[in-house]
């Protein structure tokens, strides 16, 4: 938690947020004017413990979370308060990752303030950007959770590999995917979390700062074939990479899956593994209620 206190503000350029009263040993980070993006909380291991997911008011919320039981997924109610939302539910994807689906969170207009100077995150009604884990399989059920009771659109399967499916909410973010899961035998957890920032000086500033301070680094600057933007990925504190992306260029969505040659037009040299310390067995993992819900589906019909 301590390399956190220091990495999110001094390279991220994160602001800390104030806990709330009722879990003041976690540590809560803003991006924009919303009361946080990232919660990281104590515990034994390094792991994913939630993704979240916004609607856009309380009519798309009771619409999503009874699409949620009618597919039979198993759905609870979630602490509100902590999170700082008017509703709030939790439920897991057929893998085991734990999700939460809220709307209207906490924000104050221009109330960001940076840890450092930096031009500011392109979050506001985009999020805190996209994030890849690792599923040890991709079983039917899982895109047909992703697609049908989520609602996501499939975006292809990465550069032609078939080892990563993204997939994009219904949000007009501008990019190829919210979310991907890729294929990794016996591996689980976070691979990368995407962060958009304003500008290119943001970035080049970033990258600077890493080499800087010799953190790890996974790819150096280039740009993907997919999404037309310029970024790097380096490893955090908690041994999954952030990619730092600007926008170059308006990504132009024609409506039809594509299938590109390669990963990115220029840069992108891999300098370290693309698989980091987060990724590990499903047991280091996910809690005992994932591992029930991964091993349910795994067992033999």
């Amino acid at each position: 938690m301590d390399e956190w206190r220091t990495y999110g503000p001094e390279v991220l350029g994160w602001q800390i947020g104030e806990s709330p009263q009722t879990d003041r040993d976690s540590l809560y980070f803003r991006m924009d004017d919303r009361r946080h993006r990232f919660a990281f909380h104590p515990g034994k291991t390094d792991r994913l413990a939630y993704i979240g997911w916004e609607a856009r008011g309380k009519l798309e919320f009771q619409a999503a979370v009874q699409r949620l039981r009618e597919a039979g997924v198993e759905v609870t109610e979630g602490d509100a308060g902590l999170r700082g939302v008017r509703e709030v539910v939790r439920f897991r994807d057929p893998v085991g990752y734990q999700h939460e689906l809220f709307y209207s969170q906490k924000w104050m207009p221009r109330s960001f303030i940076p840890g450092r100077p930096h031009g500011g995150f392109t979050a506001g009604a985009r999020g805190l950007g996209h994030i890849v884990v690792i599923t040890p399989e991709f079983p039917p059920e899982l895109e047909h959770f992703l697609t049908v009771v989520m609602g996501f659109h499939y975006y292809g399967a990465g550069a032609g590999k078939g080892k990563t499916a993204f997939y994009r909410s219904k949000l007009n973010n501008s990019t190829s995917h919210d979310i991907a899961y890729g294929h990794g035998p016996n591996r689980m957890g976070v691979q990368h979390v995407g962060l958009f920032v304003n500008n290119l000086r943001d970035v080049g500033e970033t990258y600077d700062i890493v080499k800087q301070r010799n953190l790890p680094m996974m790819m150096t600057l280039g740009q993907h074939t997919q999404d037309p933007h310029v970024s790097f990925y380096h490893f955090s504190p908690g041994g999954f990479a952030f990619e730092i992306i600007t926008e170059l260029e308006p990504w132009h969505d024609d409506g039809f899956e594509l299938n590109p040659e390669k990963l990115s037009t220029w840069g992108h040299e891999q300098v370290g593994p693309i698989l980091g310390p987060s990724v590990r067995a499903p047991e280091e993992v996910l809690d005992p209620q994932g591992l029930e819900i991964l091993a349910r589906w795994r067992q033999p019909a």
